[in-house]
């Protein structure tokens, strides 16, 4: 299958419309349909039905091969041009919002030390798209945090060869709101707390299928959805008794109206990695090997 083709159905895919899918390609809509017609001749089946656009049920199987195998392609053309192409000033740091510790701030300054020219972003994304955009190069290293068994990887997608390296493990909490009744409990096991009032805040805590997978328990079911990276904002709603959250405990240090109790069963950790491609010699390279010899 031509590559080309298949960003051309995913593209139509995603937007619903051969035209639109014209405009955001910078093709004609013939030439959309015809690349549409090419792929489906070339596997035999019908891949998209025309009123209203959408993908059959071969479509739909496809698009679930479709998304990896582009990503992996990107991924292999940033990793040789990274291999390739003269070291940049610029470093573009991807992080999920609760993997930024102390010795990042550190790390930072040595690299701005030995680099003051340095053009640095710092890109607070979700654990979900960070994987690939480190892999494509969109950006230069990825922190990613996350729900782990000790010394155990983070369960992340396999997008290309990535280089995974531990920087933190942290104790996990349950957040509670001040006077809950089990506020004064020196540890809690997540197992008994599956019928309990949920936050479901994916950008910053573990979801419910996390906690189910990690307990083989049913149940962890959310009372409310919170979709941001704001803690302050998780940290109110559970304070004033929307639902618990299982964080870091330096997550919820001194928090107004929450009470942290660690979580004793199932063994956890709260996980951070370093996550990168291919890293000439340059401000990414420095600050990857910094960070990985400050591991806290």
């Amino acid at each position: 299958m031509d590559p080309h083709l298949l960003r051309t159905f995913v593209t139509v895919t995603r937007l619903g419309s051969f035209s639109e899918a014209a405009r955001e390609l910078g093709y004609t809509q013939s030439a959309v349909s015809q690349q549409i017609a090419v792929l489906e001749a070339d596997l035999g089946v019908a891949l998209l039905n025309r009123r209203p656009v959408g993908p059959t049920k071969a479509g739909g199987r496809l698009l679930e091969h479709a998304g990896p195998l582009l990503v992996r392609l990107d991924a292999a053309r940033a990793d040789v041009a990274r291999l390739a192409g003269a070291p940049s000033a610029r470093l573009v740091l991807g992080t999920t919002p609760l993997a930024m510790g102390a010795a990042l701030g550190s790390a930072l300054a040595e690299v701005r030390r030995v680099y003051p020219r340095v053009d640095l972003v710092v890109r607070v994304l979700s654990q979900g798209a960070l994987p690939a955009q480190a892999a494509t190069g969109e950006v230069d290293l990825a922190l990613i945090d996350g729900l782990a068994a000790p010394s155990d990887p983070l369960p992340l997608p396999d997008v290309g060869p990535l280089a995974t390296v531990a920087v933190a493990e942290q104790p996990l909490a349950v957040a509670l709101p001040t006077g809950h009744p089990l506020a004064g409990r020196p540890g809690l096991a997540l197992a008994d707390l599956s019928s309990a009032r949920w936050l479901d805040a994916p950008d910053l805590a573990p979801a419910a299928a996390r906690l189910r997978a990690a307990t083989g328990i049913d149940g962890f079911r959310p009372a409310t959805r919170y979709q941001g990276t704001d803690l302050r904002g998780l940290l109110t709603l559970v304070a004033a008794g929307h639902g618990l959250a299982v964080l870091p405990v330096s997550a919820l240090d001194a928090a107004p109206g929450i009470t942290a109790v660690p979580v004793r069963s199932p063994r956890l950790v709260h996980r951070t990695e370093l996550v990168h491609g291919s890293l000439p010699e340059g401000p990414a390279a420095l600050l990857a090997r910094l960070l990985d010899g400050d591991r806290v």
